[in-house]
């Protein structure tokens, strides 16, 4: 009986929020593939903890159980020196989704493609402590109150985080955007 209850709490909590789950992982590691089994990890961990925890923010809970577990796995798995790489296929493969749901010209699709991968690039690029916040703000909706729960820090590193964050992104893609502007 307690196993049937913890396996509805589990259709409950964490299944809804997988996407999410995955999304982050994958922000995180760098590729899809790595980010799946981080997914499984936290299937696991999730399923675990659900038995003696309450959990009032599901979302934000199992964000919470991503992030450790991904930086858990990056340890085990990685070398210090590489803990993200890019994954084109993936951000290419999104780009293309995207553009197919939208009726548009090629060269506006080629634009469109373009702007994406130099925000991805500039995102890429962020130290991880701002993209994380960037990422779980801006991606993934969170609230500042969310993710200063998911990340154990105080409010004010969250809004300074992402302020920076945003700050370096506009920076980044101003720079390599000098030269665009004007140009008809």
């Amino acid at each position: 009986m307690a196993s049937e209850q913890t396996g509805e709490r589990f259709r409950e909590v964490v299944l809804p929020h997988l996407d999410d789950a995955l999304s982050l992982a994958r922000w995180l590691t760098g590729n899809i593939t790595d980010a799946e089994d981080v997914v499984q990890d936290v299937c696991i961990r999730a399923l675990n903890a659900l038995g003696t925890q309450t959990v009032s923010n599901s979302r934000a809970w199992l964000l919470a159980i991503v992030r450790n577990t991904t930086f858990t796995w990056l340890g085990k798995n990685r070398p210090k020196a590489l803990v993200v790489t890019d994954d084109d296929e993936m951000f290419e493969r999104a780009g293309l989704e995207r553009l197919e749901s939208h009726e548009a010209t090629p060269e506006a699709e080629l634009i469109a493609k373009a702007d994406a991968e130099q925000l991805h690039r500039a995102i890429a690029a962020l130290p991880l402590a701002y993209r994380e916040v960037l990422v779980l703000r801006e991606i993934e909706g969170l609230s500042y109150q969310e993710i200063s729960s998911v990340m154990s820090i105080p409010i004010g590193t969250v809004m300074s985080r992402l302020a920076r964050a945003r700050n370096q992104i506009i920076q980044r893609i101003g720079m390599t955007g000098k030269g665009k502007a004007g140009t008809a």
